[in-house]
């Protein structure tokens, strides 16, 4: 073939993949962690990854602890390959992840979707449409979405969010309540949903509030006074709260809470913590978290880790480990620990625009691997054997 044909094939080639462009299949890229698995009841962990706001590139990775392979692997970005008729990226923004029974839940929120896959493939099986999705949690055969109901809009107009409660077997909407401004992560105690208020639209940060719902009637019939920008909201074992406030960014520093009921039997402020929290963990009795505070003395970011006792309401410890790696990490954006064996592991945003890394740790704190993750690792859920009921202990 001679240089002229070459190039009309090469040019025809060009054109054929242009005009193709929608049916590219993005393939997944595996590493290897070099670790050898450990054959128990967890066979693999998802993290999603956000992506840049209106870049469209949220991403879903996979780490596979099934012991079918010699040594651990991690798998980047698979939805595209697994859902090959699907768009080449997951959406814009993924914000919150969660497994329940055979399903996978992703939460897209500027693509203003619920995205419904296979746990152990990840194959989409549905999409719900909620507008500025936040976090999921579950109960019973419902799943409860927070949403911030109006745009991305910071300073605009003020729209209250809402709580939509889906049904997991139709995938149906069946009801909502309205609660504070832009709600957050969700908990379930005593058949009250409590739900994290975030205000992060409102420049005044006047909104302060974790709402209380009534599942029995869907209903709000409170709210308890916290503190401005709440974002993270876990139950521990004791029947008690723990949320995370991110401050004002100026006057208000970054704190996590402690709430309890009082003798009335109504939620209220027990403690307060100085730490700065962007993330946290809770495993029987250990509050596992880490933490970004930005210092304007230093101008530059303050990195925080440690652990919380929740049954003594002490902190144990100021470092989760002494691990030199752990100074690698730029931002630690998201923690997930193991309920069983306790080992953990760290995501590093880096820079918030370009690939992240998880690093994963032994549960005594010493290093085990890190591998490239996709753009803002900073969510990750567990999938468990399918013969294995997890002890809702187990999960705490």
């Amino acid at each position: 073939m001679n240089m002229k044909n070459l190039i009309y094939v090469l040019l025809g080639l060009a054109l054929c993949a242009s005009c193709r462009e929608d049916e590219l299949v993005i393939l997944s890229d595996t590493q290897d962690t070099g670790a050898t698995p450990v054959i128990g009841k967890i066979v693999g962990m998802y993290v999603l990854c956000e992506g840049n706001m209106g870049a469209n590139k949220a991403s879903v990775d996979y780490l596979d602890l099934s012991g079918q392979t010699a040594t651990v692997k991690y798998n980047r970005n698979i939805y595209p390959e697994r859902n090959p008729s699907e768009v080449k990226e997951l959406g814009d923004v993924g914000n919150d992840i969660k497994v329940n029974g055979g399903q996978l839940w992703m939460l897209i929120n500027c693509s203003n979707m619920v995205v419904v896959a296979t746990a152990d493939s990840c194959r989409k099986i549905a999409k719900i449409d909620i507008p500025n999705c936040r976090y999921v949690t579950f109960n019973g055969a419902y799943a409860y979405v927070s949403s911030y109901v109006g745009p991305v809009e910071v300073g605009g107009t003020a729209h209250l969010g809402r709580i939509y409660k889906v049904d997991t077997a139709s995938f149906a909407k069946v009801d909502s309540v309205t609660v504070g401004f832009q709600p957050e992560e969700m908990a379930i105690l005593d058949g009250k949903l409590y739900v994290a208020n975030s205000g992060g639209y409102l420049l005044d940060m006047s909104e302060r509030t974790v709402s209380v719902v009534d599942l029995a009637t869907f209903t709000q019939t409170g709210k308890v006074e916290v503190a401005p920008n709440l974002h993270h909201l876990k139950a521990d074992r004791y029947g008690r709260l723990w949320a995370t406030s991110r401050g004002d960014y100026w006057s208000e520093q970054s704190k996590l809470y402690l709430l309890s009921r009082g003798n009335g039997g109504e939620m209220a402020v027990a403690d307060t913590f100085d730490i700065p929290v962007s993330d946290f963990c809770i495993v029987g009795d250990s509050l596992y978290y880490v933490g970004v505070q930005w210092s304007f003395e230093t101008n530059s970011n303050k990195i925080s880790h440690g652990i919380v006792n929740v049954n003594t309401c002490e902190q144990v410890s100021t470092s989760l480990t002494s691990a030199p790696e752990f100074s690698d990490i730029v931002l630690p954006y998201g923690i997930i620990v193991n309920p069983l064996d306790r080992d953990f592991y760290v995501m590093d945003a880096k820079d918030y625009l370009s690939s992240g890394q998880l690093y994963h740790f032994h549960a005594d704190g010493s290093f085990d691997w890190r591998v490239w993750t996709g753009d803002i690792p900073g969510h990750a859920a567990f999938v468990y054997r399918k013969d294995v009921v997890v002890d809702k202990a187990d999960d705490m």
